[in-house]
This record gives C-alpha cells, structure tokens and sequence, in this order.
C-alpha cells in the first residue's frame, strides 16, 4: 500500500484562502505582484460565512512574505493599487520591510532578510529602541 505524504509535495504548511470580490482581478493583482499562479479558484459564498474583507470593513490578518527584492515588489504592488500602509525601511533585526494593503482588502508585510543579526547583537538593538 502506497504511503500517502501527510503535507503534499509543493504545499507550505500554512496556506491562506483569500477570499475576495473579483477573484479574476485579484489573481491578476498577485501575478504581477509576486508572481503567483493560480491552483483553485472557487466562489464566494457569502451564505456560508465566506466573505472578502471589504464585505466586512477590513481585516485583522496580515500576511507576511519574504521576496527576493522588497522594493521591487512593494513598488508593482503600489503601481498595481494597493495602498501603502507603511513605507519599505531597514529594521534592527535584519529585514527590509514594508506593509501594504491590496485592492481587495489584504494586508500584506513583505520582506527582504539583509543582515544576519547574532541573538546578543539583537538584544542590543531591541534596548536602544527602548524595547
């Protein structure tokens, strides 16, 4: 009997469904923005519970993705609409980073890891930002 792989190949172990308004302009938005390629699409089922964040007034969620080249990647977000939430800055613990929010409603914290920080080095860095 064929051994079944409890997490499939080609699947992270975390995997957000993002519901939205307009999936064909959303699948668009993330192609252009990081490349993505679209695996399922299904409808909004708005009897069911699933509604896009807009249906809703926002979101409490914020997914966060290294990339290889932050601004790069929060620049075609911008250009493609998204809103900047925060601007892509240098940050004590090593990554480049920068927040936006998609047309649909979904926040998003993209990255770039630029520095490996020693623990000892990062605890310096946390107490002279008072933290």
């Amino acid at each position: 009997m064929a051994t079944v792989k409890p997490i499939p190949d080609g699947y992270p172990q975390v995997t957000p469904y993002l519901c939205v308004d307009g999936a064909s302009a959303a699948i668009e938005f993330y192609g252009q923005v990081f490349g993505a390629t679209e695996r399922m699409r299904m409808p909004e089922y708005p009897d069911r519970g699933i509604r896009g964040p807009k249906t809703i007034g926002g979101t409490p969620v914020t997914m966060s993705v290294y990339v290889e080249d932050v601004d790069s990647v929060f620049a075609r977000a911008v250009q493609a609409g998204a809103t900047a939430l925060r601007p892509v800055e240098d940050q004590f613990y090593g990554d480049r980073t920068g927040q936006f929010e998609d047309p649909f409603g979904h926040r998003w914290s993209v990255a770039s890891h630029v520095e490996d920080v020693s623990p000892d080095e990062l605890a310096k860095r946390a107490e002279a930002m008072g933290g």
